[in-house]
């Protein structure tokens, strides 16, 4: 079965304004990359629109009607100083949280080896009452949740890469031992959060802060010492994938010295782990990633091992 790829056009309707780095340009260069050949065998679908019941497993509902009625009927806010709104943004929200959510229907039912989801905004910084820093809805733990009460996955693992620590997604899975979350990050940076004593009410939180500066040693040790073992240990029926880019050394948001390769090599591992331990079941949802060309690169590399994967 290929890997399924979705995304949808609504999510450049998502305007964030000139100068901002989480633009829709992200997606186009995308999908130019994603428009290769090599890339033929992707099956493609739209990103549904996101039920908002199931947004709820989450978000109560009042944060879900207080992110709607902040959307402008034209022009833009600022929820806060990073994360804006335009019309369509509410819209491409629930198509990001629809996307990972079809991905876990599709790979948990076996109509799909493995799942990958660009999209955006993002949502790794969306904590059940917050948003924040360019997330509205947490599509990574949406679908965590979701697959434990859809599909009755009793462990749900997500593993980020993103230079900045996913803190919305930690508070999410914080006290309940059925989720496990961990990260590699830049530290310090935004958030701030993400540090080697944050484990979670049930040691199901492993964090491994990474410094400005480091590439590839210290990144794959930070993997092969601490996250793997950890998710190991813990075990799971789905394993999603915070897949954020920006870890890349021509990134502007932030200051690892990451490249293609790394990304890579991080996949093969991970996907090797879906294979021995949950009959290869990956989702990977787009976190951040703000260099055009470093983005599609390693979007492109990371797609590639899932196909191969899936094949």
């Amino acid at each position: 079965m290929p890997t399924l790829f979705l995304s949808h056009p609504a999510c450049l309707k998502h305007d964030t304004g000139p100068g901002h780095p989480e633009r829709p340009d992200r997606l186009r260069a995308i999908e130019r990359a994603l428009a290769d050949p090599a890339f033929a065998k992707l099956n493609r679908a739209e990103a549904p629109l996101a039920d908002l019941k199931t947004i709820e497993l989450v978000h109560p509902s009042a944060h879900i009607e207080a992110i709607r009625a902040a959307e402008p009927a034209e022009g833009r806010i600022h929820i806060d100083s990073d994360t804006v709104m335009s019309p369509g943004s509410f819209e491409a929200a629930l198509r990001s949280a629809g996307a990972a959510i079809e991905a876990v229907d599709q790979v948990m039912t076996g109509k799909a080896t493995n799942a990958l989801c660009a999209t955006r905004p993002p949502g790794h910084h969306a904590s059940a009452s917050i948003a924040e820093g360019f997330c509205l809805f947490s599509n990574a733990a949406i679908a965590a949740r979701h697959a434990r009460a859809r599909h009755g996955a009793e462990r749900v693992a997500v593993i980020d890469f993103d230079v900045h620590h996913g803190n919305g997604t930690q508070a999410v899975f914080w006290d309940q031992k059925e989720l496990f979350y961990a990260s590699t990050h830049q530290m310090p940076l935004y958030p701030g959060t993400g540090a080697l004593n944050e484990a979670g009410t049930f040691n199901n939180i492993c964090n491994a802060p990474l410094r400005a500066g480091d590439g590839k040693g210290p990144f794959r040790d930070a993997f092969d010492s601490r996250i793997f073992p950890a998710l190991r240990n813990f075990g799971f029926d789905l394993l999603i994938i915070s897949a954020g880019f920006d870890g890349h050394r021509d990134d502007p948001l932030g200051g690892l010295a990451l490249v293609e390769d790394d990304f890579a090599w991080v996949t093969h591992k991970l996907v090797d782990m879906a294979v021995s331990r949950s009959q290869g079941r990956v989702v990977s949802v787009l976190e951040g990633g703000y260099d055009l060309g470093g983005l599609s690169r390693s979007v492109a590399t990371h797609a590639g091992v899932l196909m191969e994967a899936a094949a």
